[in-house]
Formats: C-alpha cells, sequence, structure tokens
C-alpha cells in the first residue's frame, strides 16, 4: 500500500520500476482498474501519472485500448540514443569530476562486467552513465536524461543480449574513465557520443532485419 502523498509521483516511481524489472513490456496495456485495487489508490493519481509518462514518451494513449508502453521504432531508437548522447556529452562537458568521483565510475564498471544476465547488465550500464552525469548541475537535463533512459532500457532488453557486443562496450567505458581521469574532456565526449552510437548502429540492425 502507498502513503497518500504525492500519489501521482509514487504511482510513476512503481510503474517505473515495473519497467525496469521487465514486468511491463512492449504492447502490455496499462490496466488503471486493476492498478487502482493493487495499490489501494484512486485511479486520478494513477491516470496523472500515465499523462506524465505518456508526456515523457515512455507509453503512449491508444484509442479503445488505453495505455501501453509502445512498440519499438527504429526512427524512436535514432532519436532517442542521438538526444541521450548529446545530452551527456553536453552534461561531462560542464562537470567537474573529482577523484572521488572517477573511483565511483571505475567501481560500476566492475558491476558491469560481472553483470551475470541481460537485466543486470542493463541496468548497471544505465548506472555508469548515471554517474558520468550526476555532477551537472542541471536538474532538468538530468530528468529528461532519466525519462529517456527508461524507454531505452526497452531497446537495450529487446536487442543487446549478445556478450560480444557488451565487450566492446566495455572497452569503451574503460577509455572513458581514463580519458576523465586524465582531464581530458574532449577525447571522454567523443567516446561517450561513439559510446551510444555503438549501441545505436546495433540496435538499428536489429530493427531491420
Amino acid at each position: 500500500m502507498l502513503v497518500k502523498v504525492n500519489l501521482r509521483d509514487q504511482v510513476r516511481d512503481y510503474l517505473l520500476s515495473q519497467m525496469i524489472t521487465g514486468n511491463l513490456k512492449t504492447g502490455k496495456t496499462i490496466n488503471l482498474a486493476a492498478l487502482s485495487r493493487d495499490l489501494d489508490v484512486s485511479v486520478t493519481p494513477i491516470r496523472e501519472a500515465l499523462a506524465q509518462l505518456q508526456q515523457a514518451h515512455i507509453i503512449k494513449a491508444v484509442p479503445n485500448r488505453g495505455f501501453i508502453i509502445a512498440e519499438l521504432d527504429v526512427k524512436e531508437a535514432e532519436d532517442l540514443y542521438g538526444l541521450v548522447a548529446n545530452l551527456e556529452v553536453m552534461a561531462i562537458e560542464n562537470t567537474e569530476f573529482t577523484q572521488e568521483d572517477i573511483e565511483q565510475l571505475k567501481m560500476q564498471q566492475e558491476v558491469f562486467e560481472n553483470a551475470k544476465d541481460a537485466i543486470s547488465r542493463i541496468q548497471a550500464d544505465l548506472e555508469f552513465h548515471r554517474l558520468l552525469t550526476k555532477g551537472y548541475e542541471n536538474d532538468l537535463a538530468l530528468q529528461i536524461l532519466n525519462d529517456l533512459k527508461t524507454r531505452i532500457f526497452f531497446y537495450e532488453r529487446a536487442f543487446t543480449n549478445d556478450d560480444s557486443f557488451y565487450n566492446k562496450s566495455d572497452n569503451q567505458h574503460e577509455s572513458i574513465i581514463a580519458a576523465i581521469a586524465d582531464n581530458n574532456v574532449p577525447t571522454a565526449s567523443l567516446l561517450l557520443k561513439m559510446n551510444w552510437m555503438l549501441i545505436l548502429n546495433y540496435i538499428q540492425k536489429k530493427l531491420t532485419e
């Protein structure tokens, strides 16, 4: 049961957690009545939370079906990955990295490398990128990034199960950390953009096969 304070935000966070853990999948209709019963709240905050998620392009409204998690689309993937890459580059170009930040990135990279399954690996990868950008003092940009990456999760869960694919990403992560440690932000920015484009190119190929 949810505490009846800021119910819209609590419902939104609950739905996001269900998406990230794989309990809500693409094409699945979100049942307002069932959610209302499960969470013991009225449908009003649920509708408000769903409207927020729709504005963030995480879900969409379909006539006679309600809200669903949209199917994957190559144009959307291109828009998503391009925007996330550019926002993250802007973030690291406006961040002062401390030695503690660098150590956190190294530790998270170890988590990423040692992940045992696809969802754990995706979550570890997204956490690595969150740590890269958390020092950017622009809350709006960070919120937009968070919303975009929730949608990106569905693409990566669908297509990036190949270990050889992640080996390439491993190397790029390590190179990004090394560039930041050397205070070489232009190189880190280039590598970061390449990292996102590597994933996008792979997903484009899978979507058009």
